[in-house]
């Protein structure tokens, strides 16, 4: 009896160990989702992945450049119609 008690303790707590890591999982934070779309070079009309692009603001919106020196063409003006 005492056999079959320890085995009932011993078979709930793998039931219960064996969730412990979905539970865990769901309460880390997740990481943000991954943006990795092409976005257009308002200067040189190339396409380049958001995640490498240099980022700059024109009128309150933000607007992205396939290199440091396209970002400085477009802020003395010099944009392709």
């Amino acid at each position: 009896m005492r056999a079959l008690l320890i085995l009932a303790v011993l078979l709930l707590a793998v039931v219960v160990l064996s969730r412990l890591p979905a539970l865990w999982k769901s309460k880390l934070p997740s990481a943000p989702p991954r943006r990795d779309e092409l976005v257009k070079d308002p200067v040189c009309q190339t396409y380049v992945l958001m995640s490498r692009a240099v980022r700059g603001e024109a009128e309150g919106a933000p607007t992205y450049f396939c290199s440091r020196e396209c970002a400085a063409r477009y802020q003395r003006g010099e944009r392709r119609a």
